[in-house]
């Protein structure tokens, strides 16, 4: 594949693997609107998730009024992630995100840190494109078609997740949230790092993801609880 094809939003441009990519900053906005995972600033989600260990866990994802200046020159909308056990916090992480003029949203890196006991215990994970080596991926393509696979994040060793669009308008999917059965996309994420590692998640439309499950046998899932949409 080649940049050129990822810089235009061409199908099939969108990145793989550790290839690096040029953006043209001027074909980013920090107004993300695509159907599947819409960030209007102010909008949020509750999951309830099981990790591995069987651990249940509440989190809160939050789109801020906040941007991040991304060392690739693109601004990115900074999208808070708290992970709380039994009130308690466990992992706290900044995302940041843009979209381009095709639709596709950008993941340009995270600042993450893991609590124990009140206390940042790891950054582990954290990343920023365009420092070290690390290169931006797709958080959720414009145009999602069954089959398009593409790198959703590449920070060699740290973070090399992976992705591919499974089906479109074939699932149907029951959270505490509620019944979605028409238009749900399901992807199917990767991570080369942990080659067992397996998760299908599932978005559906004008909400964001809804579901997410670890095919791996370990038993992680998050389920959407709760969705306040802002504006």
């Amino acid at each position: 594949a080649n940049s050129a094809a990822a810089e235009s939003g061409k199908p099939g441009g969108l990145p793989q693997g550790s290839e690096p990519v040029k953006l043209d900053p001027a074909d980013f906005s920090t107004n993300i609107d695509n159907p599947y995972w819409p960030m209007s600033p102010g909008s949020k989600w509750v999951y309830r998730e099981t990790d591995t260990k069987g651990t249940n866990l509440k989190v809160v994802v939050e789109v801020t009024n906040e941007t991040k200046m991304i060392a690739n020159g693109i601004e990115a909308r900074v999208v808070r992630d708290t992970a709380t056990e039994n009130g308690q916090l466990v992992e706290q992480t900044d995302d940041w995100y843009a979209q381009d003029k095709a639709g596709n949203i950008w993941y340009l890196g995270e600042a993450t840190a893991e609590y124990k006991n009140g206390k940042v215990a790891t950054r582990a994970g954290s990343f920023e494109a365009g420092v070290d080596g690390a290169q931006p991926g797709i958080a959720m393509p414009g145009d999602p078609e069954p089959g398009l696979s593409y790198r959703q994040e590449y920070y060699k060793g740290e973070a090399e997740d992976r992705a591919a669009v499974i089906t479109t308008g074939q699932e149907q999917v029951q959270v505490p949230f509620g019944y979605f059965r028409k238009d749900v996309l399901m992807t199917r994420d990767l991570v080369p790092t942990e080659p067992k590692v397996q998760e299908l998640k599932f978005y559906a439309p004008n909400v964001g993801p809804v579901l997410s499950v670890h095919t791996d046998g370990d038993g992680g899932r998050a389920e959407l609880v709760s969705y306040s949409r802002a504006g």
